[in-house]
């Protein structure tokens, strides 16, 4: 580990792998909650044309990737509700309008090669500046804040449209709210999984955490440790091993599901076999299964 940290790409990428970790799990918990689990793939292809714009015109890719992936969030979720387009048809054409996009401006960048395209499609550490750490980093700090203050409302959301609306929530903004949250993740992540598989590292350790745990709040917490332990055991493992650090990230969460299956199945083997609890007298009283607001707010 000493030797990883004295190159000071490395100590970026560790950075960048810590804020990935942290930030996709969250996100991907609500996404997956609300079965948008492919979101992010449609958001990265998106992203990409953002990164081709950013080299194109010589400014940030991950700037201009911000920007256009939360404008593409914001139109896919418009074109979803507003039109008769259904959720999976708006998703594909951000898949192949923002793929055909992202390759014919990069295509037109002077100097950019198969190369560039590539760290972007599937990570590159490497090429992780400290602008960038910068960039990711404020990113990171507003999706947090975003989902501190709006979390309660997202989980209804997530959880039943139509009771979000009964509580007066406002169903359209925190809908546009999720997927600009979700838009903003994927350039977190890019930078180090890349854009196609930027998706998997948002949704594999939240299907891990949901075999260990039906709580919304045991499953985020236990989604964040897997996306640590996938982020930096994935790149620890790319540096010694001299593999594709987003590869590599991306098949470690997939083993932590495999395990997490295994051990889930043991433990709801083991609680079958318990003798049930005896039952004790409830007392008697108005049945109120909706949940409580305040100010709008719902608690889950």
């Amino acid at each position: 580990m000493t030797e990883l940290l004295q190159y000071e790409f490395m100590r970026r990428a560790l950075i960048a792998a810590v804020l990935v970790g942290l930030v996709t799990p969250i996100i991907g918990t609500f996404l997956v909650q609300r079965r948008l689990a492919l979101l992010g793939d449609g958001i990265g292809h998106i992203a990409l044309t953002g990164v081709a714009l950013g080299l194109l015109t010589s400014t940030s890719p991950v700037l201009t990737a911000a920007v256009v992936a939360t404008a593409g969030a914001i139109v896919m979720e418009l074109v979803r509700v507003r039109t008769r387009t259904s959720g999976d048809v708006a998703l594909a054409l951000l898949f192949y309008g923002g793929i055909a996009g992202g390759v014919l401006l990069i295509g037109m960048t002077p100097g950019a090669s198969n190369a560039t395209l590539t760290s972007y499609l599937f990570g590159s550490v490497s090429t992780v500046g400290e602008q960038d750490i910068w960039i990711v980093g404020v990113l990171a700090v507003g999706v947090v804040a975003v989902l501190a203050v709006f979390g309660r409302e997202l989980f209804v959301l997530c959880q039943d449209e139509e009771v979000a609306r009964a509580h007066g929530l406002p169903v359209r903004f925190l809908s546009i709210l999720l997927a600009v949250t979700a838009a903003l993740t994927v350039v977190i992540a890019m930078r180090v999984v890349g854009v196609l598989m930027v998706s998997a590292l948002m949704i594999v350790p939240v299907a891990a955490a949901q075999q260990l745990s039906r709580s919304f709040r045991v499953t985020m917490g236990l989604a964040i440790l897997i996306g640590l332990l996938s982020s930096l055991g994935g790149l620890t493992t790319a540096f010694y091993s001299d593999l594709s650090p987003g590869a590599t990230i991306v098949l470690l969460a997939l083993a932590f599901f495999c395990l997490a299956v295994l051990v889930g199945g043991v433990l709801r083997r083991l609680t079958k076999r318990r003798p049930p609890a005896p039952l004790h007298p409830v007392a008697e009283g108005p049945a109120d299964t909706m949940p409580q607001t305040d100010r709008g707010r719902v608690t889950p």
